[in-house]
Order: structure tokens, then sequence, then C-alpha cells
């Protein structure tokens, strides 16, 4: 029996194999076992999968008084998620999340820390406007959160950004302070991967209370120096 070639750099095994008379190449190369980032094509019809499911929901209040559906705006290949509360007038009229004022003030934060906006990606924990403008309820956050998670999962963000109570209530849970939790790390289990995440003020709530920016601006300061220090490309 011819043997294959054995690599000398382990003599040991190598007089072991010859031994037994077992043909085996011993590799010094790493094996790799990582999967590559799915292609954008299958990313996309992921996406317009995700978008069919929550378009197919029933006996939803959200969709039954909405004009259409707010999914996602900017980036799908983008290592930076945000993530909003819900749509506005200004949002159930376009189709797209953080319009309006609330969307030129995000516009401007992100400005702030040489992000542009289309650079990266966007959406809600709810996709259809609440009625009258009001807060999702917590049975809507819970609903919708499984879709959330889903979206999550398919961007695989290095960093999520939650802006507001309602995605904070909805990645971490109802039993946290937006006052005590912004401006700090963490790192969130989604379908079995970790995110590492933080909790900001919503552009709508800044506009309310102006007093709360310098907050606000403490909060993107953090967010730069994360995405300086993971060397993420914008």
């Amino acid at each position: 029996m011819i043997k294959k070639d054995i690599n000398q750099n382990d003599i040991l095994y190598s007089e072991f194999l010859n031994i037994i008379d077992y043909n085996y190449i011993f590799n010094n190369e790493p094996i790799k076992r990582m999967k590559t980032k799915p292609l954008l094509e299958y990313t996309l019809n992921r996406l317009e999968n995700l978008k069919e499911q929550i378009q197919e929901i029933k006996n939803c209040n959200l969709k039954k008084n909405a004009s259409k559906i707010v999914f996602a705006d900017g980036n799908v290949k983008s290592q930076i998620m945000i993530i909003g509360e819900g749509p506005g007038q200004k949002e159930d009229e376009l189709g797209k999340p953080f319009m309006g004022d609330a969307g030129n003030l995000l516009n401007k934060m992100l400005k702030a820390i040489n992000i542009e906006r289309e650079k990266i990606y966007i959406t809600n924990v709810v996709n259809y406007r609440p009625p009258n403008n009001r807060k999702p309820e917590t049975s809507e956050i819970n609903r919708y959160s499984e879709f959330l998670k889903e979206h999550i999962s398919i961007i695989d963000p290095k960093i999520l950004i939650l802006m507001g109570s309602t995605a904070m209530e909805a990645i971490l849970g109802s039993n946290k302070k937006i006052s005590i939790e912004r401006g700090q790390w963490k790192e969130v289990i989604i379908k079995q991967k970790i995110y590492e995440t933080i909790v900001t003020f919503h552009p709508a709530y800044l506009l309310r209370k102006p007093d709360q920016k310098k907050y606000s601006w403490e909060d993107l300061k953090i967010i730069r120096q994360k995405i300086d220090d993971k060397k993420i490309l914008i």
C-alpha cells in the first residue's frame, strides 16, 4: 500500500499512522467552519417574505386603521440597525420610517457623528400607524416583536440602536426605565445570536423635551466610539 505524504511537524502522530497502516493527510490550515454572509439576493428574498407575513396579519387594529405598511428604509447590508417606535402620519403616507420632523432630527443626529442616513438600516417595532399616533400597547408590541426579531436576524447588524421606550420594551422587556437604561451597551440574544445593543431617546421625544438632547448627544458619542472600536465601515 502506498501511503500519502504526512506533515512532518507531528512525528508522534506520523509514527502512529504507520503502525496502524492508515492513509491520512495532516494539514496545518484551520478548518473553515463559518458560513459566508448571505448573498444580497437571499437577504432581499427573506425581507420580502417577512414583509408579506406582516401584511397578512389578521385581526390587527393597527393594520385596520393604517393606510399602508411601513416596513423599513436604508441599506440592507448595513452593520448598524436603528429601531424606532411606530409610524406617524407622515410615515403612514410615505411608507417609510422616521419621516417628518422626527426624521429630520434623526438625520441631524446621525450627521453629528458622521453617519449618512442612507448608509444604515431603519425600522420600527410596529409596522402600521397606531390610531391618533398613540403609543403602541403592550399586546401590540408583543405581537409584532416576533416579526421584529426576525427582521433583526435577517439584517444581522453589529450594532443595534433602540430609540425610545417602545423599542426598549420590545427587545429588553417592559420592566425597564429608559432614563436608567440609556447610554449603556448590552448584549442581547436574539435567535441564538448575541447583538450589541444600546438604548437612547427617540427623536420625537427630543422634540417635545429639548432639554434632554444633552443626554442624547452623550449616547451618540458612545455609539460613534463603538463604531470606531469595531472598525465598522459606513
